[in-house]
């Protein structure tokens, strides 16, 4: 007989409490409605249980590339003009191969300079020369490569940190396997789906370049107040006539930015001096010197804030500015404050996205599955109970007990993890009491067979558990191990039905071993020398 069987029966009641409280925390009452409350506020359901917004997305990845390779031609033209190397043009004229870089007019005593500079200052592009003194300067494939890969990561990580900051519970943001540079979105209850799509989509590239000239009412008009040809390192961009305004105009800007978003540390909602909703930002510790430099050195001038290509503002540089700023505007109202400050703070996606497919899961269809699932798993939870009581007579309630203590478990991990309940989760639930059935009837089935060969029932109970016990481990071994598979290459609620599956058989070893032997034991230690077991 087991000497420890008190302190096995405390470490079973203390794990049944901790996980009583993972699935109603501390109700706010003993009722039904009060107790359904704190369960549905700790179990988080997934898309198909609770509605909400299914996307698949396309990651444009060229975007990514151009803006590697425009980086490369600002590289070359620099490094060329410093070592004093004559060209005629450099261009990029295959639109389907942004990769590709051509710089025409080298002459052929500059071939070796040339060379050199591309591989100091651009070590993942290969230079080779071709006809009429033309170089193409190509990315190479590795390089390209991690470059889209590195894009379709971003662009997951921004989107999620969008998508948290909404408050958004639980939602699905991985790569779509089923498709090159896709991502799979998927929003439980969200009531706004098209405002989560415009926010997602953003880009909310902030930069801040030196503003030329401008406005202007046309790009003929700045052509011609420049005498047909802008000025080097510089380009037009659009905007407005004036902050709040609707008329549309023209500046003309420096090509390369003083700061840009990846030098944000922060930005906020807030008002401006005339009480409008605008937003403030700090930079980073870098950006901010670099700021500080560009400022210092333009006091008088003007500086154009640029969100996604367009100009919002412009403003004179009245003194040196370190590390913080405003963007406002007369049409900006609190959300788009809000919204605006939350893009900039999450980063600015890598390239451009877009929307294959979007499916709108509604709450009835969630209602339908919860009850459909709910009454399967009550309807055969209910029957395995019966079952057992019947077959296995006293003995059964031992193997109600431990089927019980596992559902319990299983949906205390749910609630403490944080873990969504899907669908096919709740089949998982299902499986999990189909396998905890399977391991009692081992156990009870062997320890039959040692009472029919005429063993005492210490006797019998003690060689059924050690004998069941190898067949046991195997089984649930196995069936773990495809679990792990599935969740790590299946998608939502594959992976949802695999976690459910896999705690529910760590819990089903605890459940069919340790807690059904030490009702076993307990039984036995009130029965006499001798007495029947009920089984």
């Amino acid at each position: 007989m087991n000497k420890n069987l008190g302190w096995k029966l405390v470490v079973i009641v203390g794990i049944l409490l901790v996980f009583v409280y993972g699935i109603f925390g501390v109700p706010g009452g003993v009722s039904g409605r009060a107790l359904l409350a704190s369960l549905q506020k700790r179990i988080n359901l997934g898309l198909d249980l609770k509605g909400g917004t299914h996307l698949i997305l396309q990651v444009q990845v060229a975007d990514a590339v151009n803006v590697d390779s425009d980086n490369a031609v600002e590289i070359l033209k620099s490094g060329m003009r410093a070592a004093k190397i004559n060209y005629a043009d450099v261009t990029k004229p295959d639109p389907n191969h942004p990769e590709q870089v051509v710089v025409k007019g080298v002459p052929p005593q500059s071939s070796s300079d040339l060379r050199t500079l591309v591989q100091d200052k651009l070590p993942e592009y290969d230079a080779t020369s071709g006809a009429n003194n033309t170089w193409t300067v190509t990315m190479r494939p590795t390089a390209l490569n991690d470059l889209e890969k590195n894009a379709v990561t971003q662009a997951i990580e921004t989107i999620r940190n969008r998508i948290d900051q909404l408050g958004v519970s639980e939602p699905i943001i991985e790569e779509h396997g089923l498709g090159n540079h896709q991502i799979l979105v998927q929003l439980p209850g969200v009531d706004d789906p098209a405002r989560v799509k415009e926010i997602m989509q953003s880009t909310a590239m902030l930069e801040i370049r030196q503003s030329l000239g401008g406005p202007y009412p046309s790009q003929e008009a700045a052509l011609q107040d420049h005498s047909g040809v802008l000025p080097e390192d510089s380009v037009l961009m659009q905007g407005h006539s004036r902050p709040g305004s609707d008329e549309q105009a023209w500046y003309l800007v420096s090509r390369v930015p003083a700061v840009s978003g990846k030098d944000l540390r922060d930005a906020q909602p807030k008002r401006d001096e005339n009480g409008q909703p605008s937003v403030g930002f700090t930079l980073t510790n870098e950006g901010g010197q670099r700021f500080y430099s560009f400022t210092s050195a333009h006091i008088g001038d003007s500086l154009a804030v640029v969100l996604d290509n367009k100009v919002q503002e412009v403003a004179t540089i009245k003194g040196s500015i370190r590390d913080q700023g405003e963007i406002s505007g007369g049409s900006m109202n609190d959300q788009q404050s809000k919204d605006l400050s939350m893009i900039l703070r999450s980063g600015a996606l890598p390239a451009g996205i877009k929307y294959l497919e979007e499916r709108t899961v509604g709450p009835s269809l969630g209602s339908d599955s919860i009850r459909a699932g709910v009454r399967a798993a009550g309807v055969g939870m209910t029957a395995v109970l019966i079952f057992m009581l019947v077959y296995y007579r006293a003995a059964g309630i031992n193997a109600d007990v431990a089927l019980i203590l596992n559902l319990i478990i299983l949906l205390g991990f749910l609630g403490y993890t944080g873990a969504t309940l899907t669908l096919p989760g709740i089949a998982g639930v299902i499986l999990t009491v189909g396998m905890g059935v399977d391991s009692n009837v081992l156990i009870f089935e062997r320890i039959r067979e040692e009472l029919r060969n005429g063993k005492t029932p210490p006797s019998a109970v003690e060689q059924g558990f050690g004998h069941a016990w190898i067949t046991i481990v195997d089984t649930h071994v196995t069936t773990i191990v495809s679990a792990i598979i599935l969740f790590l290459f299946g998608t939502g609620p594959v992976r949802g039905f695999a976690v459910t599956l896999s705690f529910g058989l760590f819990a089903n070893l605890f459940t069919a071993v340790f807690v059904s032997r030490v009702i076993f034991d307990w039984v036995l230690s009130r029965k006499r020398v001798g007495e029947a077991l009920s089984i």
